[in-house]
C-alpha cells in the first residue's frame, strides 16, 4: 500500500487533515502527519518529514501533500536526505482534497503513480455543480 504524508507548517491543520483521511481510508496505518516544528511552533521540519515517509514507507513508494511553498521545500530536504531508496512523489494537489483523494486511491491498492494522479485531480474537482 502507497503510504502517504502530510506535511502543513501547523501540526493542527496536519493532524485534522490526517483525521478526515483517516476515517475515509479505514484506518490506513501508512497515512502520517508532519506538521509544524517539534516544539508546537508554526514551520516545517525536513528531519520530521524525513522520519514520517520512513514510517509510511511499506515498499510500494510514498506521496507526500505539503501546503505551502516551503513546505514543498522542506519535503526537498527530507527526500535528499533519506538513507534508505524510497520512491517518493510530492503530488501538486490541494493538500486537504488531495490527501483524502490519496488516501482512498491506496487503501485500493493502487499504485504510487495513481495516487499522485488521483491526489493532482483534486485540483480540477468543482465544489458546486
Amino acid at each position: 500500500m502507497v503510504g502517504i504524508v502530510i506535511v502543513s507548517h501547523s501540526w493542527k491543520v496536519a493532524e485534522g487533515i490526517y483525521d478526515l483521511a483517516m476515517q475515509m481510508a479505514a484506518e490506513n496505518e501508512h497515512i502520517i502527519a508532519a506538521g509544524g516544528m517539534e516544539d508546537g511552533s508554526i514551520g516545517t521540519d525536513a528531519m520530521k518529514i524525513q522520519e514520517a515517509i520512513e514510517k509510511a514507507d511499506t515498499g510500494d513508494g510514498v506521496a507526500v501533500l505539503a501546503d505551502l511553498g516551503s513546505g514543498i521545500m522542506s519535503a526537498e530536504m527530507a527526500i535528499e536526505m533519506l538513507e534508505s531508496d524510497i520512491n517518493v512523489r510530492i503530488a501538486d494537489a490541494p493538500i486537504l482534497e488531495g490527501a483524502i483523494s490519496a488516501a482512498v486511491t491506496s487503501t485500493s491498492g493502487a499504485s504510487l503513480d495513481e495516487v499522485i494522479e488521483a491526489a493532482e485531480e483534486a485540483r480540477t474537482a468543482s465544489k458546486l455543480s
